[in-house]
């Protein structure tokens, strides 16, 4: 199998939440830079329309659907309705997330300044929501004995982290096991599901701090190649997960981090 093959999507279905901006936008883009028809799904869906005409000004096979991951019935519906249009899903990106905020060295960060709501509001949006997306997913693949899922977990999920608030590490610690445990019972359907682990990139998360100097400053000292990750750097390694390349790997957990997991 020549490279071209290998990593080719061409008549492959793919979904991706939070794909607006940010990661899930690079990964929406990668895909369909590959032959994949993709559905991007975004609550914010100004940005969504905008970021898709993108994409599809340059005849990539795009469509768009309005998604708010904390409405739970509405992930099982949406992927309903991508399958329905596509008439398979092939590809799944469960990427959708929020922060939260600083970390337990920071003079908000702490734990006694931590919200039980908003940790609620975070547990929901940044895992249970996950669980439901590889659930929908899966019940639309297993019978096809096919499927590539891949999770937006976060290097904040393999360590303790400083300057990542208490929610949203322990959601993503929570969603390495969770693909794994996935893993087992997918497997037999091949139906592989695995993990990116981001270290710090330039998105909006958190309402865009990476891009403030001083925060940004706070996150390249823990990277070993000294600067923070744009999200063109992720989509090499999705491509390899939604592709035939990565045929006989699942249940893992992958940074993307600059080396910072490894310091």
């Amino acid at each position: 199998m020549t490279a071209v093959e290998m990593f080719d999507l061409t008549g492959q279905a793919a979904f991706v939440s939070g794909a607006a901006g940010g990661l899930g936008f690079a990964m929406a883009e990668v895909l369909a830079e590959n032959g994949a028809g993709v559905m991007m799904t975004d609550i914010d869906v100004r940005k969504l329309d905008k970021s898709a005409e993108l994409l599809a000004k340059r005849g990539l096979k795009i469509d768009t659907l309005e998604l708010d991951v904390a409405n739970l019935g509405a992930i099982e519906s949406t992927i309903e309705t991508a399958a329905k249009k596509f008439g398979r899903l092939d590809i799944v990106c469960a990427n959708a997330g929020l922060s939260a905020g600083p970390g337990p060295l920071t003079p908000t960060g702490g734990m006694a300044q931590v919200d039980l709501k908003r940790w609620d509001e975070l547990l929901r949006i940044n895992l249970t929501s996950v669980f439901v997306t590889i659930r929908a997913a899966s019940a639309q693949m297993r019978p096809r004995k096919y499927g590539r899922i891949i999770v937006t977990s976060s290097v904040a999920g393999l360590r303790g982290e400083r300057l990542c608030g208490y929610g949203y590490v322990a959601a993503k610690a929570a969603i390495s096991n969770l693909v794994r445990q996935s893993a087992l019972e997918l497997a037999s359907d091949n139906v592989t599901i695995n993990a990116v682990a981001p270290g710090p990139f330039l998105t909006n998360i958190g309402g865009g701090r990476l891009k403030e100097p001083e925060v940004a400053s706070l996150f390249v000292k823990e990277v070993p190649m000294n600067r923070i990750g744009t999200p063109d750097e992720i989509q090499g390694l999705v491509l390899l997960l939604a592709s035939k390349a990565s045929s006989f790997m699942t249940g893992t957990v992958i940074p993307i981090d600059g080396g910072a997991s490894a310091s």
